[in-house]
């Protein structure tokens, strides 16, 4: 029987704490656990503490997880909570994504100071953002505007924006409803138009393979319609060698057996694309994704993918 405390591994902003705190409630709740038996272990990353630069500028995204891994993997915690999006395709060896909480709302969030709705700004307004996939479909539907690096926790990013260092931001509505800014977005963006980041939304567990105690806890939170989307659109990823270098959208949704997915992949500057649609079994998710990754890269043809080099 457990007697120590089950060590929760989480980046200290205050949306990654909620997210560790959902995890904890729900194991709480799902075993009959008490409180006093999850201890959250706050760690602070190197994507935390380099806030000036892109993602894609200084390493990508393995820069949210390395600490966590590291720790996760010498035993100093028994798992850690993750915005799935954050995930390199790569996980280090001995390490896997266990569990995944439902799903939030995928879609991305607009945020206007000058305007409410993205194609209402005003000509070259400028929009603040580090994502090199929102950077390219904001290029793809407005050509004119200037995309200008912001990065930091999400009420950084907002005062940012009320200090009028931009027209508009945009940020994860999922991460906002976590944090109990529903109200924030002045217009949430239609996924068959921007489509969102592959596994947006979704918050996972990384813990050891072979540890059998932790992943039985974890089995019983796991969300299998989550699971099933998410393991698409990272195959989806992989198959593209995806990484926070590369403008790549992909959303699935598994309904009972059957999961649909759909996915883009542009030129940074959202000049040129190509889109991939596919569905089938439910079972069959990580297939699916990496057969959609395989199509849209025949589409696209290699001189298309030397933009992202």
């Amino acid at each position: 029987m457990q007697t120590k405390p089950f060590r929760i591994g989480t980046r200290g902003s205050p949306l990654a704490l909620a997210q560790a705190h959902e995890t904890r409630d729900r194991l709480m709740a799902a075993h009959g656990l008490p409180a006093e038996m999850f201890e959250i272990v706050v760690l602070s990353t190197m994507g935390d503490r380099i806030t000036d630069r892109s993602l894609s500028e200084i390493g990508g995204k393995g820069l949210f997880t390395e600490e966590l891994e590291d720790m996760l993997t010498s035993g100093g915690l028994d798992f850690a909570v993750h915005s799935s999006k954050d995930m390199p395709t790569k996980l280090p060896d001995g390490l896997f994504l266990s569990a995944y909480l439902p799903r939030e709302d995928a879609r991305d969030a607009f945020v206007g100071r000058t305007a409410a709705k993205l194609l209402d700004l005003p000509q070259g307004a400028t929009i603040g953002s580090s994502s090199l996939r929102r950077q390219a479909l904001i290029k793809r539907l407005r050509p004119d505007i200037e995309v200008v690096i912001f990065r930091g926790q999400v009420d950084t990013r907002l005062r940012k924006l009320a200090e009028g260092q931009v027209d508009a931001t945009l940020l994860a509505f999922a991460g906002l409803k976590r944090l109990g800014k529903d109200d924030v977005p002045t217009e949430l963006l239609d996924p068959e138009i921007f489509p969102p980041a592959p596994a947006q939304g979704a918050i996972c567990i990384e813990s050891r393979i072979g540890d059998e105690k932790v992943n039985a806890l974890l089995e019983a939170i796991n969300d299998i319609r989550t699971h099933e989307a998410v393991t698409c659109e990272r195959a989806f990823l992989a198959t593209l060698d995806g990484s926070c270098r590369t403008p790549i959208a992909g959303y699935a949704i598994s309904d009972g057996e059957a999961l649909r997915f759909s996915g883009m992949i542009l030129t940074p500057d959202g000049s040129q694309s190509f889109r991939v649609a596919t569905e089938g079994k439910a079972s069959d998710a990580e297939q699916l994704g990496a057969r959609a990754g395989n199509d849209i890269r025949i589409d696209a043809g290699p001189d298309f993918f030397s933009s992202w080099t």
